[in-house]
């Protein structure tokens, strides 16, 4: 009998041993070093990517944000403020209904799939609107030009890239609002144009904040 409890509290104490050993290891030690490596390799991936203007923190460099105008009573769905450069449309899963502290935009695809009468009229609404939008005097945007992340969302609706195609359909119209050269403009979305990862992995992009936080430098100086 002695022996048996004896046995059992030798086992009990080498497992809790265990426990606390693998505990400290994984839980501790492990996310420790994995985090020191981070912190000391890549320390903007491992704080989030985080993009900084005027000394503070404006966003992350992997999450796209909405450049719109103030909601007008009775409206639902707010307009595009039209001076600033527009990322793609954020088709997700609706909005945040619980922090109601701020608006967010919740992450995830439309769900529709492609021969979706409700996507299709989404899709040509949305290429009306890039039209319409980008049209001013001296240059017309034609239904050839705009491209497919113009008017679809990505599989996140979060996406912080658009093509270098949507971004030069826009020139024109961000230097009209802002009172700026077009030239000056094209150069901005010139500078801001990521190349292929390694020169053939994925395609070009251009991030729409860092985009407009260099059009908004331009137009403080201009």
């Amino acid at each position: 009998m002695n022996n048996s409890v004896s046995n059992t509290a030798r086992l009990l104490w080498a497992g809790l041993r265990a426990l606390l050993v693998l505990t400290l290891v994984t839980g501790v030690i492990y996310p420790l070093v994995v985090t020191g490596i981070a912190q000391g390799i890549f320390p903007g991936r491992a704080n989030g990517s985080e993009i900084k203007a005027d000394g503070k923190v404006v966003g992350s460099s992997l999450i796209g944000q909405s450049y719109n105008l103030p909601l007008k009573k009775g409206q639902e769905t707010p307009d595009p403020d039209l001076k600033w450069f527009q990322g793609r449309p954020q088709n997700g899963l609706g909005t945040n209904s619980v922090n109601t502290q701020y608006s967010l935009i919740l992450s995830g695809a439309t769900n529709l799939s492609a021969d979706s009468k409700v996507l299709v009229q989404q899709v040509k609404d949305a290429k009306a609107a890039v039209i319409k939008d980008n049209s001013v005097p001296g240059y017309t945007v034609k239904a050839s030009q705009v491209p497919a992340d113009a008017v679809t969302s990505s599989g996140s609706g979060l996406d912080p890239d658009i093509s270098p195609e949507y971004a030069d359909l826009q020139v024109h119209r961000i230097a009209e609002k802002n009172g700026v050269p077009v030239a000056q403009v094209q150069k901005l979305v010139d500078e801001h144009t990521d190349g292929r990862t390694l020169g053939f992995i994925g395609e070009p992009t251009v991030n729409v904040l860092q985009l407009n936080i260099a059009l908004k430098s331009l137009v403080t100086k201009s």
